[in-house]
Parts: C-alpha cells; structure tokens; sequence
C-alpha cells in the first residue's frame, strides 16, 4: 500500500471539496429533509462514483496521451473558467 499516495489523494480531494457548490447541496438537503445520515450517504455514493469514473477515464486515456498534457490541458481550462467566471460569462 502506498500510504503517501493515500494521503496525498485524501488531503487533496478534501480540501478541494471543502465548501464548494456540493457541500452546500449536501448541507442544505440535509437541513430541508431533515434525514442527514440519507443524504450522508447518498452523497458519499455520488463522490465515489465520480470518483471511480475519473480513475477508470484516468487510466483510459493516459494509455493514449501523456500526463504531463493532460496536466497543461487541465490548467488552461482551469484559467479559461476562472476568466469566464471572473467575467461573469460563465
């Protein structure tokens, strides 16, 4: 087991995920449902999923293109985003 690869993917994904638009949703189905253990895990089904579906495309498309692009490709979108965010086109 690679316990620093564990880590790393942990403290990355939960400091990426503190906050953001699905936590919110999360907090406020909780609130308006009152029955947050169900949406605890309904969300926690939802975030695996996604999850697995990006390590299942992760591991597709590296055979094909290398990380070193698809992490230059990621950070241009991440800036085109930003603008268009900060742009208020998006």
């Amino acid at each position: 087991m690679d316990w620093k690869l564990l880590f790393t993917t942990f403290a990355t994904i939960f400091v990426a995920e503190l906050g953001d638009k699905t936590q919110l949703a999360c907090v406020l189905t909780a609130a308006d449902s009152r029955r947050p253990w169900i949406v605890f895990a309904g969300s926690s089904l939802a975030l695996v999923a996604t999850s697995f579906l990006g390590v299942i495309f992760a591991e597709f498309i590296c055979n094909f293109v290398s990380p070193e692009i698809i992490k230059k490709v990621a950070a241009v979108a991440f800036v085109v985003m930003g603008a268009l965010i900060y742009f208020d086109k998006l």
